[in-house]
């Protein structure tokens, strides 16, 4: 039976296209195409193709029409809108140059393969699912697996063909592709070591299964303005600030251990921080809040313009003040919660790299490949290495890291070695612990430079010309303004672009400098006209790593350092 508050939200859903009583606010001299006040017009082609058909009913013809007729048989309408629901993109063709992504209709940037990522909430794996992940890898997808810094894998080079036995196996290990792309729920951010981690007050994976359970495939909730980005944990594992929701662990003065309440995060070309609303909620109203915040963005939403329909505008628009409001009233949780003062402030974030011990006297070992990329194969190896020392739990990380959970003390160093031997290293350079890339322009339509490959040269060629670096610096490189990589919020953030070079346009980055999380937030410093070439990138960053060393002060980082440098050392 479903927990009251879902029966609840189940039989109010009508009722909340009613306006809530809020404060006045300034009339919008155009409507923004908010369910709540009535606009339920589509007003652009992708709310129209929401309206047209659910799309979590596409499923029905993949595996009727689509997967036995093949790719040409495909509607677009369900190609590049519906499959989107199911965790398919069509991938970029091959020997598409960056500058041409803006000015080629989608048919002639589509590939006619897919990209396809599998939901993995919290990042949680058995060694058995991790077996099957590793298998499509090397079965349908060329051997491709990426680490996201959604905390899940991503294949490229998937037929239409094989989605269907693709699913078969995915969901016989419990694992499947609902949701993981889409205006809809995402994936669940988690901390990888929950319910090990020593310190840990609330283990909330049980809260994220029950969200997954109840409302993940929920028609009701399968069309939102946009994209809808979570994140729960009690530790600081998680980019918190840059989530639609965030609950993260706070001690409240009288009702003990609970989660801090943050909404309307996001990055991408408007980059805006989450808002706490200022109170407590407790591990059993988790997903009860969660369900009522997406409800909000469903219903009062932007839809007329995609460039702003994330929920991140409406937060700005209203505060977090009259958020937290209409998040009270009566059509949605209809009662207050706790107030919380702002609890201190986390260091950083954790990555969990290098051999840490568990509440129970085990060890999990945090180990890093390179930018996320990995293979069925490397996958594969890792379960072994899993299974030769008795673990059965593997997890993900939202920094593109892999983690093995339950090491036996005796067995620390072996599985070290082991991990050391496939390729991932538990001991990493700050290089190769601190560079993350999104999937650039070898698949990704959007994209307008290479990002994996060169990310991967970058770390080989840092780490032979400074391996006496002593700290992290954190370098993200994506290949568009987008920030899947989270450009804004590293120490060097790369932005793709095409840049001039000796009078020709070649592939290069925009530069963000100093950006960080926790203690640190902050989106990067733009110095004025920095740009670099693709080539020069192993030299600019190089100059700018020594002129911090040379300049820092004693426990100075290297964020704080930008934020005082005089803008030609950032050169």
């Amino acid at each position: 039976m479903l927990p009251s508050f879902h029966r609840t939200y189940k039989e109010s859903r009508t009722v909340s296209a009613t306006p809530v009583e809020t404060s006045p606010r300034k009339r919008r001299k155009r409507g923004e195409g908010q369910w709540a006040l009535g606009h339920r017009e589509p007003l652009n082609k992708n709310e129209q193709g929401k309206k047209d058909d659910n799309p979590l009913n596409v499923r029905a013809r993949i595996e009727g029409i689509y997967a036995h007729n093949g790719f040409d048989s495909i509607d677009p309408a369900d190609l590049r809108g519906r499959f989107r629901w199911w965790g398919l993109y069509t991938q970029r063709r091959p020997g598409i140059a960056g500058g041409k992504t803006s000015t080629l209709e989608d048919e002639e940037l589509d590939d006619r393969y897919f990209m396809m990522r599998v939901r993995m909430d919290g990042g949680q794996l058995s060694v058995a699912q991790l077996r099957a992940v590793a298998g499509i890898s090397t079965d349908f997808a060329r051997d491709t697996a990426d680490v996201t810094d959604r905390q899940n894998v991503q294949y490229h080079w998937i037929r239409i063909e094989d989605v269907p036995e693709i699913w078969r196996r995915l969901e016989e290990v419990g694992l499947d592709t609902q949701e993981a792309c889409g205006d809809c729920p995402r994936v669940i951010l988690g901390s990888p070591v929950a319910g090990v981690a020593d310190g840990e007050a609330i283990d909330p994976t049980e809260q994220i299964e029950e969200i997954y359970d109840h409302f993940v495939g929920d028609k009701s909730l399968s069309n939102l303005p946009r994209k809808f980005k979570s994140a729960i944990s009690w530790l600081p594992d998680i980019p918190y600030e840059c989530n639609d929701i965030s609950l993260l662990g706070a001690h409240h003065p009288e009702h003990g251990p609970g989660f801090d309440l943050w909404v309307g995060g996001g990055l991408s070309t408007n980059p805006m921080f989450a808002q706490r609303l200022g109170v407590w909620v407790s591990q059993e109203d988790i997903a009860e809040v969660w369900v009522n915040v997406v409800r909000i963005f469903r219903d009062w939403g932007y839809r007329r313009l995609r460039t702003r329909a994330r929920l991140k505008f409406l937060v700005k628009d209203w505060g977090a003040e009259k958020f937290r409001e209409v998040l009270e009233s009566e059509h949605y949780l209809g009662r207050e919660l706790p107030r919380l003062e702002a609890p201190p402030v986390p260091e950083k974030l954790i990555d969990h790299i290098g051999v840490h011990k568990q509440a129970d006297g085990n060890f999990y070992i945090g180990a890093a490949p390179v930018a996320g990329r990995v293979s069925g194969e490397l996958l594969n190896k890792l379960a072994d290495v899993a299974e030769r020392h008795g673990s059965d739990r593997v997890r993900t990380t939202p920094m593109q890291k892999l983690l093995v959970l339950d090491v036996a003390p005796e067995k620390v160093d072996a599985v070290v070695a082991d991990l050391e031997a496939v390729g991932l290293s538990a001991n990493p350079s700050p290089w190769r612990r601190s560079t993350m890339a999104c999937t650039g322009i070898e698949f990704c339509k959007l994209a307008i430079v290479d990002t994996k490959d060169r990310a991967r040269d970058l770390v080989a060629e840092l780490e032979r010309r400074i391996p006496e670096l002593d700290v992290p610096i954190s370098v993200h490189l994506n290949g568009c303004p987008n920030a899947c990589a989270r450009t804004q919020t590293a120490d060097i953030g790369l932005k793709g672009q095409l840049v001039l070079k000796d009078g020709e346009q070649v592939e290069g980055f925009q530069v963000h400098l100093g950006g960080g999380h926790a203690s640190q937030a902050s989106f990067g410093r733009k110095a004025r006209g920095l740009k670099v070439a693709s080539a020069d990138l192993d030299d600019y960053v190089e100059r700018l790593t020594r002129r911090y060393l040379d300049q820092r002060e004693s426990g100075e980082s290297f964020a704080k350092w930008v934020h005082r440098a005089e803008e030609g050392d950032l050169q």
